[in-house]
């Protein structure tokens, strides 16, 4: 059950809350309001986001903006439905026009909960040419270059939300304990999510148990991370920089068609290792965040692949080669929804069966994968890539040469599935499946057995 806060003691009384002078808060947040312009104020209902509401609401008086509140619902069960219910009062209350979405479908992690609730914070902010604001706090920035810095990131992905961005976000310079203090002062009333007591998700496992655990030993960690984090960051700065003036990029922002064309003489000048530096600076133009295989491939497509050849990056874009240009562009929802096909069982695609069967790990026509994420099948592209082992390493090779490998050739090869989890191809049935695609320890699994209906082709 949700956790109901109101009417609540003042920060005297609690006798260990931290005062924060609320005009450092409204001069912040007035500072990010856009003068004679629309905001969108991204509210859950929790702590932080209620404080952001209560200052901005008071803040826009001074700026002659005109503010939005947006609140999603997950549909996580009962929660989400009294968080919403509580947003849109509270928004109403202040005066200010609440916008609500609601997902399609519960997602069942943390990536999938943030990519529904970013999905449509956009399409708000763009239908009101809004700039967006989130509560993310000090807090936050430490616990998130901390989880970053244990997957091994680089400088990119340590500066947090230190980052440049379209988003802003007033809040960070205060801690949770400055915004408690606040929100008890002015009365305001919030709800706790239950789930983030769950050690379920890593960040709650961070927040909750790592991080006290490193404070005891190294009372100076949370410090040392912000400065990890604000180098990272002023990299970042320089890096844009030097990006903005070595080459030579136009952005074409009409949506769903958001594109970047990068004239392909100038990263010629680039290594392949720099440019697995400069090309997540180039992507983040159109808010696509490169991981470090959407980086190398990108780097290895760009030095090697002829005119007309493209790639799948990461979030559902590709680059395409064009004579003078690297496009990188979103895949036409259009033909995604032609093409994609959700992997059931039984079923028929095209001429190949699907079916559940037990597990035979060298069989190729048989697919062992996590049962909680969703497959789908399509037709391979020219320049999909397959990730296999080789020697030490993981390679990305083409899954036109293991199609020639297997002798798989004339019209058939070109109505040969791949199956794809999110948008990584995990399986060509019948050729060779991921060494990257290994389904989760202890968690269930489903195997999948192919069958190719009409061998004489």
């Amino acid at each position: 059950m949700a956790k109901w806060h109101s009417d609540m003691p003042s920060p005297s009384e609690t006798g260990n809350a931290m005062t924060v002078p609320a005009s450092d808060l409204a001069t912040d947040v007035a500072r990010a309001l856009p003068m004679d312009g629309n905001a969108v104020l991204a509210v859950s209902g929790g702590l932080d986001s209620m404080t952001l509401l209560d200052v901005a609401s008071k803040a826009r008086r001074d700026r002659n903006c005109v503010v939005t509140v947006a609140t999603f619902d997950h549909r996580s069960g009962p929660y989400g439905e009294a968080a919403v219910a509580h947003v849109a009062n509270a928004a109403l209350a202040y005066g200010l026009e609440v916008v609500i979405g609601r997902a399609e479908r519960p997602a069942r992690t943390e990536e999938g909960w943030r990519a529904a609730r970013w999905e449509f914070l956009g399409s708000v902010a763009r239908r009101m040419n809004s700039v967006v604001l989130t509560a993310h706090t000090r807090d936050d920035q430490v616990e998130t270059v901390l989880m970053r810095a244990m997957r091994g990131a680089g400088a990119r992905g340590l500066a947090g939300l230190y980052a440049p961005s379209v988003v802003r976000r007033p809040l960070l310079g205060a801690t949770r304990a400055e915004l408690r203090a606040y929100a008890l002062t002015s009365h305001l009333a919030w709800l706790d999510d239950p789930t983030n007591q769950s050690r379920r998700h890593l960040r709650n496992r961070v927040r909750h148990d790592l991080l006290p655990a490193l404070r005891a030993v190294r009372p100076t960690i949370e410090a040392e991370l912000l400065a990890i984090s604000e180098e990272a960051a002023a990299w970042r700065a320089e890096l844009a920089s030097m990006v903005e003036e070595s080459v030579n990029f136009r952005l074409r922002r009409e949506w769903p068609s958001a594109a970047l064309d990068v004239d392909a003489e100038d990263l010629q000048q680039y290594t392949a290792d720099s440019l697995r530096i400069v090309w997540p600076e180039l992507a983040s133009r159109i808010a696509l965040v490169l991981d470090g295989r959407g980086a190398r491939r990108a780097a290895e497509f760009t030095k090697s692949e002829r005119v007309g050849a493209r790639v799948q990056l990461s979030g559902g874009w590709e680059l395409h080669r064009s004579r003078e240009r690297l496009e990188l562009r979103r895949i036409s929802p259009r033909d995604a929804a032609n093409e994609l096909t959700r992997l059931t069982a039984p079923m028929i695609w095209d001429r190949w069966s699907f079916e559940k069967g037990a597990r035979a790990d060298r069989d190729v026509w048989r697919g062992t994968f996590s049962a909680d994420q969703p497959l789908w099948i399509r037709p391979w592209r020219p320049g999909d890539r397959l990730i296999v082992r080789h020697g030490e390493r993981l390679i990305a090779r083409k899954v036109k040469y293991f199609l020639s490998d297997a002798a798989i050739s004339g019209h058939i090869r070109g109505k040969w599935p791949v199956v794809l989890a999110g948008d990584e191809i995990v399986w060509i049935p019948g050729v060779r499946r991921s060494d990257a695609a290994t389904a989760r320890s202890g968690g269930p699994v489903v195997t999948y057995v192919c069958d190719y209906l009409d061998r004489r082709s």
